[in-house]
C-alpha cells in the first residue's frame, strides 16, 4: 500500500494560518535547540535550482525533508505575465514526512502552498516581536503566491488598515490589487511605486524573485520593520547595503546568514558591515535571549531564506489533521 498523500487542495483546507504561526513560534522558542538542520543543498540543473531541506527533532523523533525546484527558465519566459501562473510554474515543492527508523515516507505532501504559508507565518512571528505595536500600513513588494500569503497572514499580528503593493510593473500591481481587494475587503489596498511603498509602510515585506535591490534604502522611515524573504542565494538581494547598515538585523538561522543571504554577504564583502552585524536569530529573539527592537525609531530587518524546521512543523500539523491510518 502506498503512503498517504495530501494534495495542494488538502493543504489549503487543513493548514490554518493562526495555528501554524503559533506552532512556528513555539518551535523556534522551545524545540530549536533539539533539532538537527543540515545546511540545505543547492544543485544547479538545466531548468533551475534543486533544493533539499531536511530536519530531525531528536526529542520527538520526527524526521522530514522538502524537495524544491526553482525554475529559472519559467521566470524568464513569464516575466511579462500579470497573473500568478508565472510563480505557480516557477516553484514546485514536495514534502516527505519520514519514519525515522526506516526512512520510509509516512506522508507525502504537495508543498507549494505549505511553503508560501509557512514563510508568511514565520514573517508574522518576526513581525510580532520586531514591529511597532501601532504599525498601520503594510507594504508588499511582489504580486505572486508569496505576496498573497503575506497579505493574508501579516494582519494576524498587527492591525493593518492600509496596504501598498509594488509589482514588477504597474499593470501587474493593478491586476493583483484588483484580485486581492475582493478577498480582503477590510483592508484598503492600493498599487504604489517603489519609493511610495518603501517610504509609507510601517511593515514592509519583499516577496520577489529580484536579484538586485528593489528600492533606495534612504527612502525608509526610521520606524520601519522589514521582512526580506525572496532572495535565497549569496549573490542576490532585495534591499541595498544602506538598508542593512541602518537596520538591526535578525535572521532565521545564523548558518544561513553565513552562507546564503546576499543581503548580508554582499555588504560584508564590501566592508560596509562587520561580521557581528546580525543581532540575533529567530530562536534567540522569541526565547528572549537577545533583544529585538530597542526603540520606536529603530529600523528592524528579519531576513529569511527558509528553515527546514518551519516545514516540519507544518507537516506535523497536517499529519494531526489528517492522521495516517495504521494497516
Amino acid at each position: 500500500m502506498s503512503e498517504p498523500h495530501l494534495t495542494e487542495a488538502d493543504v489549503r483546507r487543513l493548514l490554518d494560518p493562526t495555528q501554524l504561526s503559533a506552532a512556528i513560534e513555539s518551535a523556534f522558542r522551545d524545540r530549536y535547540p533539539s533539532v538537527l538542520i543540515p545546511q540545505r543543498t543547492q544543485t544547479q540543473l538545466p531548468q533551475g535550482i534543486f533544493l533539499t531541506m531536511s530536519c530531525y527533532d531528536r526529542i520527538s523523533n520526527v524526521l522530514g525533508m522538502k524537495l524544491v525546484l526553482v525554475r529559472e527558465q519559467a521566470r524568464n519566459q513569464d516575466q511579462h505575465r500579470t497573473d500568478d501562473s508565472a510563480r505557480e510554474g516557477r516553484i514546485q515543492a514536495t514534502y516527505l514526512l519520514l519514519d525515522p527508523e526506516t526512512a520510509q515516507p509516512r506522508l507525502t505532501i504537495a508543498a507549494n502552498y505549505l511553503t508560501d504559508l509557512r514563510t508568511a507565518a514565520t514573517s508574522a512571528v518576526a513581525t510580532k516581536f520586531l514591529a511597532r505595536p501601532e504599525a498601520f500600513a503594510l507594504g508588499i513588494f511582489g504580486t505572486g503566491r508569496l505576496a498573497r500569503a503575506h497579505l493574508a497572514v501579516l494582519p494576524l499580528v498587527r492591525n493593518f488598515q492600509r496596504v501598498f503593493v509594488c509589482g514588477r510593473n504597474p499593470a501587474r500591481s493593478a491586476e493583483f490589487v484588483h484580485r486581492v481587494s475582493t478577498e480582503f475587503p477590510r483592508l484598503t489596498i492600493t498599487a504604489a511605486d517603489a519609493r511610495t511603498c518603501a517610504a509609507q509602510s510601517d511593515v514592509l515585506c519583499t516577496c520577489t524573485s529580484a536579484s538586485a535591490p528593489l528600492f533606495d534604502g534612504r527612502d525608509l522611515r526610521p520606524v520601519t520593520h522589514l521582512n526580506l524573504v525572496g532572495a535565497f542565494r549569496p549573490e542576490t538581494r532585495e534591499v541595498d547595503t544602506h538598508t542593512i547598515q541602518r537596520s538591526r538585523v535578525v535572521v532565521d538561522t545564523h548558518s544561513a546568514a553565513a552562507s546564503e543571504m546576499g543581503e548580508l554577504l554582499i555588504p560584508l564583502k564590501e566592508g560596509a558591515i562587520a561580521p557581528d552585524h546580525v543581532a540575533a536569530d529567530l530562536h534567540q529573539l522569541v526565547s528572549g535571549k537577545k533583544q529585538g527592537r530597542r526603540s520606536p525609531e529603530e529600523i528592524t530587518v528579519f531576513k529569511s531564506v527558509g528553515c527546514a524546521l518551519e516545514d516540519l512543523v507544518a507537516a506535523e500539523l497536517l499529519l494531526s489533521a489528517h492522521p495516517v491510518q495504521k494497516v
